[in-house]
């Protein structure tokens, strides 16, 4: 924990003990002269993010958001007017695009959240579900985004949260691999964002509607650095596009998306696409490993590229050019794998399915795979995990388990989704998604005993 927040905790403290801002019940919060609900606890940023409350495992929590009629027309006004003709269903979007914020009212647990920013968010889990006219659109909230409009509401927090995603689960019956992926890659010991389940009910001026079952997820830029790092200041890349593949030739920092650090160089994003192209490999390896080690957490990637394959997973590096977040750790100096959106996880998948355990398909546009598993010593690292995965984490009897637990807590809610806001036909949608997940941990174990022997 660093200084900086040690004087945050101290300072709320002396407000907790010495009284803080008044909850003073008032009906009008347009102007927001008076706020009700505010304490220390639900809406400060004077207090570490509180875990067991926004992310508790064993329920589904509700989230019931109230939006203005005529910001909601604005919000699908703007979808319409940059998505609304851009391909059709299962069309892949733009990066380029940001969807507008809004202001929404938010509560949880009879406590409500003032002047909250909301818009939609996403790539193909938005702009696909837009084109086939399902309105179970992917949100995102950001609970600090109009405190210049509205200076009382300076940082205010979801209980020390600033940011947090509502994914849509896009085209999962089960509603389970957004969460289960994550959450098998932080079993693993590999950094990955916190999720939980989540009731959606939305009132956009024609009454209280259930959105559904999504999935919650903690923002990377937001609170997974703090609490999966112990230092937070380190260089935030999500990279997207062409550069994102690290192949030769490929670099633009404008496709690097920086998410801090603002005004610095991304010459350590470069150094790691220079070094892993760079002619030593062929001509001098131990320099091109040591220098490759020296900016780039080579072990902690092999160790996410075996769970990814293992679980198999399309939608990210090896088949598509995202989905995953590169940090500058400055304990090491090095740059760390940080998955991201796991919700076309847990299957073969499209685009020509998941790699192959053997990942001898892969080519040189890939080159954080392709030259690693060239390296003999990289390679029998990348094994080692991969029959540590299976053994530890990811097992029939494990996973059996978690489905089970997780069909129970989810079932009465995904049989309560309404057309239209589902990509569920029928309950029986729901049942068989959840045990083709369970044959598929099944068929995984005995496909990388078969791939080991």
């Amino acid at each position: 924990m660093n200084v900086k927040k040690n004087i945050i905790l101290i300072f709320a403290l002396v407000l907790t003990t010495f009284g803080c801002r008044e909850s003073v019940v008032t009906d009008d919060v347009s102007d927001l002269t008076d706020i009700t609900d505010w304490t220390n606890a639900t809406h400060s940023n004077l207090i570490e993010p509180n875990y067991s409350t926004v992310f508790e495992q064993d329920v589904v929590l509700r989230f019931d958001i109230i939006i203005d009629s005529e910001d909601w027309s604005d919000m699908q006004s703007d979808l319409s007017s940059n998505i609304g003709s851009f391909g059709g269903p299962g069309q892949i979007g733009t990066s380029d695009y940001t969807p507008i914020w809004v202001p929404c009212s938010f509560y949880f647990n009879g406590i409500q959240w003032y002047n909250v920013g909301i818009r939609h968010k996403g790539n193909s889990s938005l702009i696909s579900t837009y084109h086939t006219g399902n309105n179970k659109l992917p949100f995102k909230l950001d609970f600090d985004e109009f405190e210049n409009e509205y200076p009382i509401l300076t940082d205010q927090r979801f209980y020390g949260f600033r940011q947090l995603s509502l994914k849509n689960n896009f085209e999962d019956a089960s509603l389970m691999r957004e969460k289960v992926a994550s959450d098998l890659f932080i079993n693993f010991g590999l950094a990955s964002a916190k999720t939980a389940y989540c009731e959606v009910y939305i009132d956009h001026g024609s009454g209280s509607q259930y959105y559904g079952v999504y999935t919650l997820v903690e923002e990377v830029d937001d609170t997974v650095l703090e609490d999966q790092f112990f230092n937070s200041t380190g260089n935030l890349y999500k990279p997207e596009g062409d550069a994102a593949t690290f192949a030769s030739g490929t670099f633009d920092e404008f496709e690097m998306d920086k998410k801090n650090n603002l005004s610095g160089d991304y010459s350590d994003v470069e150094a790691l696409c220079n070094i892993i192209n760079s002619s030593n490999r062929t001509s001098n390896i131990d320099l091109w490993k040591s220098e490759l080690s020296a900016v780039f957490n080579v072990d902690g990637f092999i160790k996410w590229l075996a769970a990814n394959t293992v679980m198999q997973n399309w939608d990210t590096y090896g088949k598509m050019s995202h989905n995953y977040y590169l940090y500058n750790n400055p304990d090491d100096n090095k740059l760390t794998w940080i998955p991201w959106d796991n919700n076309e996880a847990l299957r073969d998948g499209k685009q020509g399915g998941a790699l192959s355990l053997s990942l001898n398909e892969v080519g040189s546009i890939w080159p954080l795979i392709k030259y690693l598993m060239d390296v003999e010593e990289y390679e029998q690292i990348y094994k080692t995990y991969v029959l540590q995965f299976i053994e530890e984490v990811f097992n029939p009897s494990n996973l059996q388990s978690v489905y089970d637990n997780y069909y129970q807590l989810l079932k009465d809610y995904a049989y309560a989704e309404q057309s239209g806001y589902s990509f569920l036909s029928s309950e029986s949608d729901f049942d068989q998604a959840v045990e083709t997940l369970k044959n598929h941990v099944q068929l995984r174990n005995v496909a990388v005993q078969s791939y080991l022997d």
